[in-house]
């Protein structure tokens, strides 16, 4: 009786997590390829690659400058007292150290940007894909691109079309 009694325990408990993972619907999306197909996100590109362009002219003209100056300065070395070149030298250390700073500088202002852009993109296509999740009745979403299989649904298409994404 008492062995009866365990197995109708054993038998209830497992209908039980037989039930729960049968209600367990899971879909999966590659939100990396989302992300690239979005228009904001490749607005911000551009945006990005313009800037980045921009700082690069900049950085450039500021090494050919220093280029020149080292020329002049190696090319009159031999005229110049050893306080001078020294001097020189010091002033160049400088510069260099300046045209690396400035580097620095444009590559965290392009990452910042990049950042405080990419926020509002991620989040629109965060509230796409619940809205896509809730609307098809899936308890988990699984971001496909690091999957090595993707069981389930893929929202890919209904995620872009609940963006207005061809």
């Amino acid at each position: 009786m008492k062995q009866i009694r365990t197995l109708v325990v054993i038998a209830i408990i497992a209908l039980g997590f037989n039930t729960a993972q049968a209600q367990t619907k899971i879909g999966h999306i590659n939100t990396d390829l989302l992300l690239s197909l979005m228009p904001e996100t490749k607005t911000l590109n551009a945006e990005l690659e313009k800037l980045g362009k921009t700082y690069e002219t900049e950085l450039k003209a500021e090494e050919a400058k220093l280029e020149a100056k080292l020329k002049k300065y190696e090319a009159e070395v031999g005229s110049q007292t050893d306080e001078v070149n020294q001097q020189r030298s010091v002033e160049v250390q400088q510069d260099q150290q300046s045209l690396y700073q400035a580097s620095q500088i444009a590559r965290e202002e392009i990452t910042k940007k990049r950042n405080e852009k990419l926020k509002p993109i991620l989040d629109k296509a965060k509230k796409a894909i619940e809205d896509v999740a809730k609307e098809q009745g899936l308890t988990y979403v699984l971001d496909a691109s690091s999957l090595i299989v993707a069981n389930g649904t893929d929202l890919l298409a209904a995620v872009k079309t609940k963006l207005g994404i061809q």
